[in-house]
């Protein structure tokens, strides 16, 4: 249950994947699309971890505008750990985690590194909800109705709503003058550094694990994420590498014969009759995704995927030893590999985020990958669009809002107490900051960790690589507080009355 999960945590990280049909092309990007959007879906099936309270806070529905509907208020739900805060009447802080594409639950079960982290501080847990997941929803049961139910579905909204949220929890507790620091993975990681630079009189600085923040227009080369999981992948074994390579050519030259997808069907072993070579193809993509991007010790999944194509008995053909690639995903039945598809939802929260600003310009021309040519194709991706939700991406609104061109410049001026860490396993590292920026705006990475590695639960056994990293962050964050309580008490005794 506990891997379960560390691996639904942070940014969908799930190894059970779904995937839709709508693929442009076999191993298109929309796998991996699907990868995210179906595994941050709102239901939640996780307890509420040890320590933690659920709250609700009265958030206001629309942050930017006076409308008169803009002053409506939802129930945005968060979660507090009170077991290690030291109070308010010294420096002790209050961490906050903030909430990505799924109930905020999951981030609580497996972002165990921050329980640790206020243990040694006296720290406050505070873990904010996304607005549109878990049980955060501006309109209720009819919040994903239609456009207009969703167009308050932001980042930006989001940030506003922490730094409400935030500033009202502070009042209460009278504990206006602590330091906040902000943590987040992935899309979680990426809301955490914006958060600091868009609200940095909320914040004193934000720890971003695997934000791949450059991941939007041109500013990272387009088939990054598939170079990454194609490198992964080699360097554990190269025969494994070129069976998988070679697979794609092979399933489309059987699926081109007469009743090939009948063929590739009992190839397979599915439980049901494949509708097309994509579904399969699909399949295949996303399992490989998504070994890659989780391959953190000690689990080796990229190891335990080789391993099938590799062990298979000698004679045994390409499809033959790709195959046995589905014994090791959620696919595997008692009798048949069970390859659900999924359909484009109207109501998919991560969905909704993609086709608005969340625009990745994610794929791969042939032989730049182990996988299928599938370009990233504005056109079609925008059409998608237009069926689900009756909108258009807009493709350059986050680097309006937030930046990334010519990111060390930019940021070297202004920005200050970010640290960026990143496994260069994770094929999301393509996309991240790898290199300081300024003295206070740093980057950590390790060779060998893979997504989010950091914020899981640390463990005794755990390399020492990885403890490094997490020593790294800690002395950093231990800086900034002990930085902020030097100047807030230089600001207590120049308020104080000077004797006569």
């Amino acid at each position: 249950m506990a891997d379960k999960l560390q691996l639904k945590v942070l940014t969908a990280c799930v190894y059970v994947v779904l995937i839709k049909v709508v693929c442009i092309s076999a191993t298109s990007p929309w796998a991996l699309r699907s990868i995210r959007e179906l595994s941050s879906q709102n239901d939640v099936n996780v307890s509420l971890p040890a320590g933690f309270k659920a709250y609700y806070y009265t958030q206001t529905l629309d942050h930017f505008s006076y409308k008169p509907e803009s002053y409506n208020t939802f129930k945005h739900k968060y979660l507090v750990n009170w077991d290690y805060w030291g109070g308010n009447k010294g420096s002790y802080p209050i961490f906050v985690y903030t909430g990505d594409e799924q109930a905020i639950e999951y981030d609580a079960s497996g972002s165990g590194f921050l329980v640790n982290l206020a243990k040694q501080f006296k720290a406050l847990l505070v873990y904010i909800e996304h607005r549109y997941y878990g049980e955060s929803m501006p309109f209720g049961d009819n919040s994903f109705q239609d456009a207009n139910t969703l167009g308050y579905f932001t980042s930006a909204q989001a940030l506003a709503d922490y730094a409400e949220l935030i500033t009202n929890l502070k009042m209460n507790l009278s504990a206006q003058h602590l330091p906040v620091v902000a943590f987040g993975g992935s899309y979680g990681g990426m809301l955490a550094s914006w958060f600091r630079l868009k609200y940095p009189h909320i914040v004193i600085g934000a720890l971003a694990s695997s934000a791949p923040i450059l991941y939007f227009e041109d500013i990272t080369p387009h088939d990054g994420y598939g170079v990454v999981v194609s490198n992964d992948f080699k360097e554990n074994s190269e025969s494994c590498y070129n069976t998988i390579k070679d697979s794609w050519s092979e399933i489309n030259r059987v699926a081109a014969e007469e009743n090939g997808l009948t063929k590739l069907s009992q190839i397979f072993n599915t439980c049901t009759p494949l509708n097309s070579s994509g579904e399969v193809k699909n399949w295949l993509s996303s399992i490989y995704m998504s070994a890659a991007q989780y391959d953190n010790p000690p689990r080796d999944r990229i190891g335990t995927v080789c391993n099938a194509i590799n062990e298979a008995p000698a004679g045994t053909d390409i499809l033959g030893r790709i195959s046995r690639v589905l014994n090791t995903s959620a696919a595997a039945t008692s009798s048949c590999y069970n390859l659900y598809q999924s359909t484009p939802s109207n109501h998919s929260g991560w969905g909704w985020q993609t086709c608005t600003e969340m625009v990745m310009p994610i794929g791969w021309e042939a032989n730049q990958t182990m996988f299928e040519a599938s370009p990233f194709d504005i056109k079609a991706y925008t059409n998608s669009c237009r069926q689900r939700f009756s909108i258009e991406p807009r493709p350059h609104w986050i680097t309006t809002e937030y930046g990334g061109h010519d990111i060390k410049s930019v940021l070297g001026n202004f920005a200050s107490n970010i640290i960026f860490s990143n496994g260069l396993r994770d094929p999301y590292s393509s996309a991240g900051v790898l290199e300081n920026i300024s003295d206070t705006v740093v980057a950590i990475h390790t060779e060998k960790g893979a997504h989010c590695l950091d914020l899981q639960v640390p463990y005794s056994t755990d390399p020492d690589w990885l403890v490094a990293m997490r020593e790294k962050e800690v002395s950093i964050i231990q800086s900034w507080i002990t930085g902020y309580g030097a100047k807030y008490s230089t600001k207590l005794l120049a308020k104080k009355p000077v004797r006569k």
